[in-house]
């Protein structure tokens, strides 16, 4: 995608942004190779990846230890999995994964707030065990990914070893990266740069795309809408126009 954009006109910067100014009609990015002016900024930095917390959990990422049950639950059907999380972000992925796995082991290191949605639906399927008051102590696994997980009971420090093909951890959520705008923008409850239908941010002339959204569907395919719906707005912006002709209505 880089090589064709480049190919179009796109001229490509690799450097490290450390501030922005969005006020006025042109907006500053600040980078250590200089200050970068622009009449249109797309914020597109994402979300904080999550750190490895448990032994093992960086050893299987892509190999039985994944972060998105919308992505690969699919491939763990009719197979046991463990989710490990008790946030809200956990509780979704768990029903999601319950389309596919036969069983789930649902460990949670603190009860999950009694307000979080789906939360009864999720401890009423048939296919979970819930382990409370537990965490993961290792994933465990081979050449051919994981299979199996040791679990330790933080009331009395047991140790359990669950034989199993998949762990979904969600024991911290992702935060979208935001500091270095420096409360300039508007932004949700759940952290993200706030939007409105084309991508503009609270600032005119400033859009945001991906993660930085926070939105529930951490997908590329999204990411990608977003751009491409960001991109057709910024083009109305810089053009004054009060529409967007699509392909089939132009002259």
């Amino acid at each position: 995608m880089r090589s064709q954009a480049i190919e179009y006109g796109t001229e490509y910067r690799k450097t490290q942004v450390y501030g922005v100014s969005l006020e006025g009609d042109k907006k500053l990015v600040y980078t250590p190779d200089g200050c970068f002016r622009c009449r249109a900024l797309v914020l597109a930095t994402g979300a904080m990846g999550r750190s490895s917390l448990v032994k093992g959990e960086d050893t299987f990422l892509g190999r039985g230890v994944s972060y998105c049950a919308t992505c690969d639950g699919a491939f763990y059907k009719q197979k046991e999995v463990a989710v490990y999380g008790e946030n809200q972000e956990a509780i979704d992925e768990a029903i999601h994964l319950s389309k596919f796995a036969s069983k789930i082991h649902w460990i949670t290191a603190r009860p999950p707030k009694q307000n979080l949605s789906g939360l009864e639906h999720l401890e009423g399927l048939a296919q979970i065990q819930h382990w409370k008051r537990s965490k993961i102590d290792e994933v465990i696994g081979d050449e051919t990914g994981v299979t199996s997980v040791s679990i330790k009971s933080k009331t009395d420090g047991q140790l359990t070893e669950l034989q199993l093909g998949g762990v979904f951890i969600y024991s911290s959520g992702s935060k979208p990266i935001t500091d270095y705008l420096h409360d300039q923008l508007s932004l949700t409850d759940e952290g993200g740069v706030e939007v409105d239908a084309n991508m503009m941010t609270s600032m005119p002339g400033v859009w945001a795309i991906g993660d930085i959204r926070n939105t529930p569907y951490k997908q590329a395919v999204v990411a990608c809408s977003d751009g491409c719906i960001a991109a057709m707005s910024i083009d109305k912006y810089l053009n004054q126009r009060q529409g967007i002709l699509v392909d089939w209505v132009h002259q």
